[in-house]
């Protein structure tokens, strides 16, 4: 039985979140975050967002059929908070849905690649957002490649109805490659719409293909009385 239904979600804020805002506001060079990025819990806002999420979960209980997430701590205690009231335990842990990796550039705010790696910027933007890969780490391009990969495996099924729970950058990747677009549709795309914490994007299949019914939806957070958050993507390019 194929998956005809799709629930994107990207965690709630984390603590990496908060110290990457705060250093881009203070001109820092360096996030000042000693656990590596996998190892980054949420923040206590994003815990009310992955229970707000739970509030929204429960009014779908029984029509969601696996659940996916990265194994990044911040996605799976997302998943974890929000289902802990629903009694469902089985949470299926995939690496391809994890964050794209920065390599050289990682813990550095804008302000840091300026300085420490000006070479990387200056080919970054020969290259462009989608195809530039930091030495050591991934392009948008190499997560779409990971993702396709993912994604012939899980669109099999079982059931009929998927939710996965990673990152910004996933969540897009995941759009360009089912929907699908072309790089320039999906940097035009990105440059006008976030990605929010906890949000939810939703996708289903019709006989064309796959259609984007709903992005970044966050109304369970505002019902809930949760903080809203937007946090920018990698330091190496736009916010997104």
């Amino acid at each position: 039985m194929a998956v005809r239904e799709l629930w994107l979600v990207r965690h709630g804020e984390s603590n990496g979140n908060v110290a990457a805002t705060r250093a881009e506001i203070e001109g820092l060079e360096v996030i000042p975050l000693d656990a590596r990025d996998a190892d980054v819990p949420l923040s206590d806002t994003g815990r009310e967002q992955a229970a707000a999420l739970g509030e929204w979960l429960a009014g779908r209980r029984g029509t969601i059929d696996t659940y996916w997430a990265s194994p990044y701590l911040r996605a799976r205690e997302t998943l974890a908070l929000a289902l802990a009231a629903s009694g469902e335990t089985t949470v299926l842990v995939d690496e391809r849905l994890r964050d794209r990796e920065l390599g050289i550039l990682d813990l550095l705010t804008r302000t840091g690649v300026a300085r420490r790696h000006p070479d990387e910027m200056a080919r970054r933007k020969h290259l462009g957002k989608f195809y530039h890969r930091p030495p050591g780490g991934e392009s948008w391009a190499d997560v779409a490649l990971r993702l396709r990969s993912f994604l012939r495996e899980v669109l099999e099924g079982p059931g009929e109805s998927t939710m996965m729970v990673a990152h910004d950058a996933v969540v897009m990747l995941l759009l360009y490659v089912l929907l699908p677009l072309g790089e320039e549709e999906l940097l035009a795309f990105a440059g006008e719409h976030t990605v929010l914490n906890a949000s939810v994007t939703h996708l289903v299949r019709a006989d064309a293909g796959w259609e984007l019914v709903e992005f970044s939806d966050v109304a369970h957070l505002q019902r809930e009385g949760a903080d809203v958050t937007a946090h920018p993507g990698s330091p190496d390019v736009e916010p997104a």
